[in-house]
């Protein structure tokens, strides 16, 4: 820590608990834009092959540029214990390790961009017409990994010091900026697949810049960080730390998503379209919790920084009341309202009767995942993530033997399944919250 700093005094109350969150929870709608807005150009031009292979390139850079999601997080993390600290050069030193990690890993992906394109197109599966757009679109893409990365970190900056409506600012002018962009490149001058591909990635590069210039006004200025204290040893082998167990918990969380995914495929068409209907009420839930989750990185990494134990505490049961609540409320919504949702997403009569039959399941999700929600944010701020990654993985282990005890139950079995899965992960984070807070603060006194 600087010597001339002086934790802050950090502010608890519910009306921050929103002002955090709500931003971000819009924000987090935004997220799937990106391929969107390429899908939605590109089918303009009314060529099935080519809709269906920007479709599926969004679906692969979705998978492999979530998997390093952990690079918002830790950065998140850190950020927000050096701010409650009141160390503004440690704030700087963060993000710049975060940057050249996010550039070495982002040209680490462009390097393999070969063997990730073998492993990925079989398993979509596709025709040889949307292989061979899909292939132009893919390898023009993967340019952007080291902006797609950098992004993540600078978003995890400004999430750290609490500023998330500039996170939700940044992500907003990324996806306008695609917007015009793509279309421009697709529509004016017929670029086509690799006009969308080419549009994603400036406005990934473009971001990059914004974001430097945002952080900059907030004071900022990685490039007064030395390389010496990049790569200092200690601190970089905790951020790297960080970033490989929150990935390990990013990859369990994404292989239980697959994994339902398949075992619904492998029961027939109705059933596979019924669940993919009742799984978008999942995503949808998943988005209201999120913004809370990140309310809860920055309160608890800013008190930890601050030394304040007892406002951390009372973050937490924030956290949790406001989870819980959302939860309650989208449970409420999605049981009441599921069946109108049901007939707007889906036009076959027994695609609907099915997905009727599951929609109490599929409205649960929320309740059931809303501590888990809470608690990943607790954790990432708290930067426990040994214990986020090790809670995980026993949780996905508890979701494959259910799995399998239920092997004879059919649907039913899957949706039982993943409602434990999702309460395991917040029941067991609830178990260990206090022992870990009790250790944390003893350590810092």
């Amino acid at each position: 820590m600087d010597t001339l700093a002086r934790p802050r005094r950090i502010d608890v109350n519910h009306r921050r608990m929103l002002m955090l969150a709500l931003p971000m929870t819009l924000s987090h709608v935004t997220t799937p834009l990106l391929g969107l807005v390429d899908a939605t150009v590109v089918g303009r031009l009314g060529e099935a092959h080519l809709l269906g292979a920007v479709a599926l390139g969004a679906v692969i850079f979705d998978f492999v540029f979530w998997s390093f999601g952990s690079l918002r997080m830790a950065t998140a993390g850190l950020t927000a214990q050096a701010t409650g600290a009141g160390d503004r050069h440690e704030v700087d030193r963060t993000l710049a390790r975060a940057l050249v990690v996010a550039a070495m890993t982002g040209a680490l992906l462009i390097l393999l961009q070969w063997p990730i394109a073998a492993i990925a197109f079989p398993i979509v599966g596709a025709s040889a017409a949307v292989t061979e757009a899909l292939s132009v679109y893919f390898f023009i893409r993967i340019w952007a990994a080291p902006f797609t990365l950098a992004n993540y970190v600078i978003l995890g900056s400004t999430l750290g010091r609490g500023r998330t409506d500039l996170g939700l600012v940044l992500q907003v002018a990324i996806n306008v900026i695609n917007i015009i962009l793509t279309a421009t490149l697709v529509l004016v001058f017929g670029y086509g697949v690799a006009g969308a591909a080419i549009g994603t990635a400036l406005a990934e590069a473009i971001g990059v810049v914004l974001g430097i210039l945002v952080l900059r006004r907030l004071g900022s200025d990685p490039l007064s960080v030395t390389w010496a204290e990049i790569l200092n040893r200690a601190a970089m082998i905790q951020t790297m730390a960080m970033n490989r167990d929150i990935m390990i918990r990013n990859v369990a969380l994404i292989a239980a998503f697959t994994i339902f995914s398949a075992m619904g495929a492998r029961s027939g068409d109705v059933t596979l379209a019924a669940n993919a209907v009742l799984y978008n009420m999942f995503l949808i839930g998943g988005y209201f919790l999120d913004g809370f989750a990140t309310a809860a990185e920055t309160l608890c990494g800013q008190c930890i920084g601050a030394r304040d134990e007892r406002n951390f505490r009372r973050a937490v049961g924030l956290s949790l009341f406001w989870s819980l609540g959302f939860g309650l409320a989208v449970f409420a919504l999605f049981f009441l309202g599921g069946g109108a949702f049901i007939d707007f997403v889906s036009t076959n009569p027994d695609v609907r009767a099915y997905a009727r039959e599951f929609l109490v399941y599929a409205a649960l999700t929320p309740l059931m995942g809303a501590a888990a929600f809470a608690f990943d944010g607790i954790y990432t701020g708290a930067t426990w993530t040994v214990a986020m990654r090790n809670l995980m993985v026993a949780a996905f282990a508890l979701f494959i033997g259910v799995l399998f005890l239920m092997r004879d139950a059919g649907n039913v079995g899957l949706w039982m399944a993943f409602l434990v899965f999702l309460a395991a992960r917040g029941s067991g984070q609830a178990f260990f919250c206090s022992r870990l807070t009790k250790a944390t603060f003893s350590r810092l006194a």
